[in-house]
């Protein structure tokens, strides 16, 4: 913002500024930060202008500087005063903005995030960016060729301003025949360690280690915050996850998707978000009800993800849609447990029906707040697909809801680490069609969706069973 007019800046600075020294406080502030403002014009002293050089401030019965200049360059000014009094005020605000923007960056973003985990809760699991680079030379004087990777911090992908940030991910040194390869794990909001991928740039040299043997890195992971122990190997003091067993289990299952800020934008852009009253509550409530249904089923360890209408907000708006008036989530059958009813009533979501069963179409809806409800949609795998089932109350009627076969990966939303299908177009397309970025407010669930099929209907012997309402 600085880019333009080094003097004009400080001049309307100057022009807008008050007698009184709180103003002369906001002045001396407005020069100090233009001149430390990195990635915009430098300043020096003999460049800027000063308040005696040139200005004669004197101060009249309204309390507002009145200028004066040399004669050549008095009539100028008071024919651009209006413009430039009204610049000052823009430029005034996107200065403040813009200072917002960077302290949030450095006191709640660096200190909840940390760069490299540096501190947490107490336990020591990264190092900051010095001792990094510490690491790093210390490294290369033993002797060995190092590498790193950096790439854009993707916590700071909806902060436009800030999204060009980059930070370690992946350090390999080598020695002769050997090779250490360092993953930087960093923390995010839903408490819980994340890693990124190992991309390799243009001027790097692909035969420097054999990179498609590495076990991290081909995409991004995620994983459970660890219980770390101290341990002593080879005579060396080295930290341990308290459980490796748990921690090795999950390597082969921590791929992580992130959230599609940029697209998001664009979807935006096309179509104004709904940002009424009604649209804020009931985003508040859903994400409070997600959040509860998460830590539920964690503690039952039911393995789900965000399905139908939950998933396509979190891909196509990296929110949750006003207009769906529910939550969704996906379970594998295989999954099932037969407390999942008592533990959702427990932590005060009573059942608000029941269809299908175990063996067959099994769907639950439970009762939120503010009358959001929670849909659990039970998913069975056949031959070459997978699918869900719907029952119609009124008329016993079964629905197949068809999806090609996925698989699950971990991605952030609501502030939590959950899943979500890695294979995600395939799965929005199945359940949406090729039309999916279109939002569409008017849905009928037996017909609406491309993937919908009749499956015959319940004998009505069953109808006690199989259609539960409360």
């Amino acid at each position: 913002m600085f880019e333009q007019g080094r003097e004009s800046h400080i001049e309307i600075f100057e022009r807008t500024r008050r007698g009184s020294e709180g103003h002369c406080r906001l002045w001396d502030q407005c020069v100090r930060r233009c001149r430390s403002a990195k990635g915009s014009a430098r300043f020096s002293q003999h460049r800027l202008l000063g308040k005696q050089d040139y200005l004669r401030i004197q101060k009249d019965e309204t309390n507002w500087g009145t200028f004066t200049r040399q004669p050549r360059e008095h009539r100028r000014l008071m024919s651009r005063i209006n413009k430039n009094v009204i610049l000052a005020l823009l430029t005034l605000t996107s200065s403040a903005f813009l200072l917002f923007q960077l302290y949030y960056y450095k006191h709640y973003l660096s200190a909840k995030n940390g760069a490299g985990l540096s501190k947490s809760k107490g336990s020591q699991i990264g190092f900051d960016s010095i001792q990094w680079e510490g690491w790093f030379r210390i490294a290369e004087n033993m002797g060995f060729q190092c590498l790193k990777i950096e790439s854009k911090d993707p916590r700071l992908d909806g902060i436009d301003s800030l999204s060009g940030t980059e930070i370690p991910l992946h350090y390999i040194c080598k020695l002769a025949a050997h090779a250490i390869h360092l993953v930087v794990f960093h923390e995010r909001s839903g408490n819980y360690l994340w890693h990124g991928h190992l991309r390799l740039k243009g001027h790097i040299d692909r035969k420097f280690v054999p990179f498609r043997k590495l076990q991290f890195g081909r995409y991004p992971g995620a994983f459970d915050r660890p219980e770390l122990q101290q341990v002593t190997v080879d005579g060396l003091v080295l930290l341990i996850p308290k459980d490796p067993v748990h921690f090795l289990e999950e390597v082969p299952h921590s791929r992580f998707i992130e959230c599609r800020y940029k697209e998001a934008r664009a979807f935006f852009q096309q179509y104004l978000d709904d940002n009424t009253v009604e649209a804020v509550a009931f985003r508040k409530s859903a994400k409070e009800l997600l959040q509860l249904a998460a830590r539920t089923l964690k503690k039952l360890g039911v393995r789900f993800w965000l399905s139908s209408g939950t998933c396509l907000g979190w891909y196509r708006q990296c929110n949750i849609i006003p207009y769906s008036k529910d939550v969704d989530l996906g379970i594998f059958i295989q999954d099932y447990k037969s407390d999942i009813i008592s533990a959702f009533h427990d932590a005060g979501l009573p059942l608000k029906h029941k269809f299908g069963k175990v063996e067959d179409s099994l769907e639950l809806s439970f009762q939120g707040k503010d009358d959001v409800k929670l849909d659990i949609f039970f998913f069975y795998e056949e031959n070459d697909h997978m699918w869900n089932g719907g029952t119609q109350a009124k008329t016993g009627k079964k629905f197949k809801y068809l999806f090609p076969k996925f698989t699950l990966c971990w991605t952030e939303f609501v502030d939590m680490k959950l899943h979500v299908p890695c294979e995600t177009i395939e799965y929005i397309e199945a359940n949406y069609g090729k039309t999916w970025k279109i939002p569409v407010k008017t849905w009928d669930w037996k017909r609406s969706p491309p993937n919908v099929q009749p499956n015959g209907i319940w004998p009505v012997s069953e109808w006690d069973e199989v259609i539960q309402l409360y």
